[in-house]
């Protein structure tokens, strides 16, 4: 017998047919979601240009919804434990609605680079909470292959955010269209999901009288915890932040349209998918020790590649080996993070997020400077490097690790 938020599940409270469904419906969020995290990748060149700045400049707007998206993770997690993380996920999609439109119709840089941040302080409430209500509702031995087939939804998003992104940019209607679009999409989700969410009783609190230091603090003070917060961290920062740089890099070095470049890198989510569809077979094949220590080295044989490749159509396969590695690395700390501390299952996975979008913004903010003042060489060389070395610790961490049933 196991408990979704105070909801025994077993006592047919909440039929896994409806959870099948709202899994499905909060796939849908995480598309518009990951779009909305990945968008700007390839707008960056359109923006420098429209806004006369440098693309690593530009690369405000990528930071400032990194920094408020992580940020808000403290308030949205601890609110999920309190008042049902479900109903929190619509209020997000909701606000999401109204921010990206409020970014379409920006009239200068600065409004811009704000109304990104207010964007990312509501996405702050979609995906991982809907980690943590999947967490909440499904076992542990099935779980990773859900949490897979959910972030379906996530890579789709981030697939077709690039490659509408660069779509955008090599068109008249540019960024104030492709931000115009994702603000329907936001809000035909949010509706429906609303309307579903009515035949699903709110759950009971289980954060009892803790403060949200204290929900927190319950989190932090797992030793195992911090080994899944600080691994996640380093993934933020040395694969996300020079992720953001991938689709300019293949502009300048290689000449290619931004729809072109932005159309190779996007087969980093195709990646994604492979790993997804396949998961259940590979959790079960290769256990998540092999896992971790093949996804690093994968990830850093993709940007070694990227470096060392003359050729700008080996930027297709090279994004999928890191997509594929990213996802074998990264689905397994995500799940991870589901179990950290299951009483207080969104504070935990808001943590998860808070450290790998902060970890994202420190990221980009290194890559922009060092792809404006030091060119692509050592943007692209460290994480070749450092990634590897972050699958090995984290499987080495793994043997020590606690039961994962626990």
């Amino acid at each position: 017998m196991w408990s979704t938020n105070g909801l025994d599940v077993s006592s047919g409270e909440i039929s896994q047919g409806r959870i099948n469904t709202t899994v499905i419906l909060m796939a849908c969020a995480a598309f518009f979601s990951g779009a909305a995290l990945r968008i700007c990748d390839s707008l960056l060149p359109r923006l420098a240009h429209d806004f006369n700045r440098t693309p690593g400049a530009a690369g405000q707007v990528i930071i400032s919804f990194s920094i408020a998206y992580g940020l808000m993770q403290l308030v949205f997690g601890p609110l999920g434990d309190r008042y049902g993380k479900a109903r929190l996920i619509s209020i997000s999609l909701s606000g999401c609605a109204v921010t990206a439109l409020a970014c379409a119709l920006a009239p200068s840089f600065e409004t811009l680079v704000w109304t990104r941040a207010a964007w990312g302080m509501c996405a702050a409430g979609g995906i991982p909470l809907a980690m943590a209500w999947i967490g909440d509702n499904v076992p542990y031995d099935r779980r990773q292959a859900t949490l897979a087939r959910f972030i379906t939804g996530s890579l789709s998003g981030m697939m077709a955010g690039q490659l509408a992104g660069g779509l955008f940019a090599d068109s008249g209607l540019g960024w104030r269209g492709a931000f115009f679009s994702l603000a329907v999409g936001f809000a035909i989700v949010a509706l429906l999901l609303w309307n579903w969410l009515r035949a699903i009783p709110t759950p009971k609190s289980v954060a009892g009288s803790l403060n949200f230091l204290g929900q927190l603090r319950s989190v932090l003070v797992v030793p195992w915890a911090r080994v899944v917060l600080a691994s996640v961290t380093v993934e933020g920062i040395f694969l996300l932040g020079p992720l953001s740089y991938l689709p300019s890099y293949l502009h300048d070095r290689h000449g290619l349209t931004l729809s072109a470049a932005s159309a190779l890198i996007a087969l980093y989510a195709l990646g994604g998918l492979v790993y997804a569809v396949t998961a259940r077979k590979i959790v079960t094949s290769f256990g998540e020790r092999r896992m971790v220590l093949a996804g690093g080295l994968l990830m850093g044989t993709g940007f070694l590649g990227l470096w060392l490749s003359p050729l700008p159509l080996a930027a297709a396969p090279l994004a999928l080996l890191i997509g594929f590695g990213t996802y074998l690395y990264h689905n397994t700390l995500q799940t991870h993070s589901t179990q950290m501390a299951p009483a207080f299952r969104g504070t935990s996975v808001a943590l998860f997020a808070f450290c790998l979008f902060g970890g994202q913004a420190l990221g980009a903010s290194m890559a922009g400077y060092i792809y404006d003042h030091l060119g692509y060489t050592p943007m692209l060389l460290v994480p070749a490097l450092v990634l590897p070395l972050a699958g090995w610790g984290f499987a080495r961490a793994l043997v020590r690790g606690p039961d994962p049933g626990t």
